[in-house]
C-alpha cells in the first residue's frame, strides 16, 4: 500500500509540474534540478548563449522527462497492476450486482487514444473530478503515447482492447498477438500491467475473448450502451445511456475510433444527470472491489 501511495504521489508531482511549468522561473527550475539526484543525471545543456525563455523551457522539458522516467521505472520495479479480485479473473462482467443504495456507476471509453476527443474527454472528467476506465487499442497507443501518459497521470484506469480492433475470427496465435502485443506496449510505455480486457464489439466467440479468459483477464462488457459509435443526436445519446442505467452499472462510450464530438457534447450532461440521481463514479477495479465485498457480505450472512 505504501509503495502505491508513493507511486501515485510521484504522479501528482509530475502533473503539478505540467500545470505549473509555464510559470516557473529559471532560478526555481535550477533549484529543483539541483535538489534532485535523478535530475542531475540528465544531459548537460549549454545555456550561456540561449535566451532566458528558451533556457527555462528546456529545463522544464528536461525535468518533466526525468520525472516521467522515474515514474515509469518505479512502476516497472513494483510490477504495478490494477487490483482485480481473483474471483473475477477469467470471468465476464456486464455490471456489478449491488444493492439499490449503492448508487455507483462506471464510465468507460473505448477505441482510444484519439486526437482531440480523448483530450476533450479527459478535460471534462478532470473538471468533474471523475476517474474513468479507458480500453485502449494498441496501434493507437503506439501513435498517441502522450495521451496514454496523461490518462495514467490523471488517475484513470486503462484496459486492453486488442491491437487492431478486428471483429473476424482469429486463430490462437493471432488472438495472442492482438492482446499480448498491446499489453507489452502499455507496459513499456507506462510500467503498468492491466488485467482488464474488452473484446471489440463485445464479440465473445472470435478467439480473442477465449485467449483473454485463459490469460486471467477480467472480461469487461457493459450494461448501458450509449450507441455513440453511430453518432446519434446528443439527446438520443443521453437517453441511450440512462435507458438501462442502474447501481453497479457499466456505461459504454467511445473516445476514439472516429468523430466523437457527439460524445464530448453529451458527456457533461450525462455526468450532471447521474449526479442529480444520487450517483457517484467509480473505475472498473473499484466497482469489482465493491462487488467482491458484497459477495462476501452475503456469504457471511448465511
Amino acid at each position: 500500500m505504501e509503495d502505491k501511495k508513493s507511486f501515485f504521489g510521484l504522479k501528482k508531482i509530475l502533473v503539478t509540474l505540467l500545470v505549473l511549468s509555464t510559470g516557473l522561473s529559471v532560478g526555481t527550475m535550477m533549484f529543483i534540478k539541483s535538489n534532485s539526484s535523478e535530475a542531475q543525471s540528465t544531459d548537460n545543456i549549454n545555456v550561456s548563449n540561449l535566451p532566458s525563455k528558451v533556457v527555462t523551457q528546456q529545463l522544464i522539458e528536461d525535468l518533466k522527462a526525468t520525472m516521467l522516467r522515474i515514474w515509469q521505472q518505479q512502476a516497472q520495479i513494483k510490477n504495478l497492476s490494477y487490483t482485480v479480485p481473483l474471483r473475477f479473473q477469467g470471468e465476464v462482467i456486464e455490471a456489478a450486482k449491488l444493492t439499490p443504495e449503492q448508487k455507483v456507476i462506471a464510465l468507460t471509453f473505448d477505441d482510444g487514444p484519439w486526437p482531440q476527443s480523448t483530450a476533450q474527454v479527459l478535460d471534462i472528467l478532470k473538471q468533474n473530478q471523475i476517474k474513468g476506465t479507458f480500453f485502449l487499442i494498441g496501434q493507437n497507443v503506439k501513435n498517441y503515447p502522450s495521451l496514454v501518459k496523461r490518462e495514467i497521470a490523471e488517475g484513470h484506469v486503462i484496459g486492453n482492447h486488442t491491437w487492431h480492433h478486428w471483429y473476424q475470427f482469429l486463430n490462437p496465435q493471432a488472438a495472442a498477438y492482438e492482446i499480448d502485443h498491446t499489453a507489452d506496449l502499455i507496459y513499456q510505455l507506462t510500467g503498468i500491467k492491466t488485467n482488464l480486457f474488452r473484446p471489440p464489439g463485445g464479440i465473445m466467440h472470435n478467439g480473442v475473448a477465449a485467449y483473454a479468459r485463459n490469460s486471467k483477464y477480467a472480461i469487461i462488457l457493459w450494461s448501458s450502451d450509449s450507441v455513440d459509435y453511430s453518432r446519434p443526436a446528443v439527446p438520443k445519446l443521453i437517453h441511450n445511456v440512462f435507458r438501462q442505467a442502474k447501481p453497479g452499472g457499466i456505461v459504454l462510450m467511445h473516445d476514439g475510433g472516429g468523430n466523437r464530438s457527439k460524445t464530448v457534447q453529451a458527456l457533461p450532461e450525462i455526468i450532471a444527470n447521474f449526479r442529480k440521481q444520487g450517483y457517484s463514479f467509480v473505475t472498473i477495479p473499484e466497482l469489482l472491489e465493491m462487488q467482491d465485498k458484497e459477495i462476501k457480505r452475503i456469504a457471511n450472512k448465511k
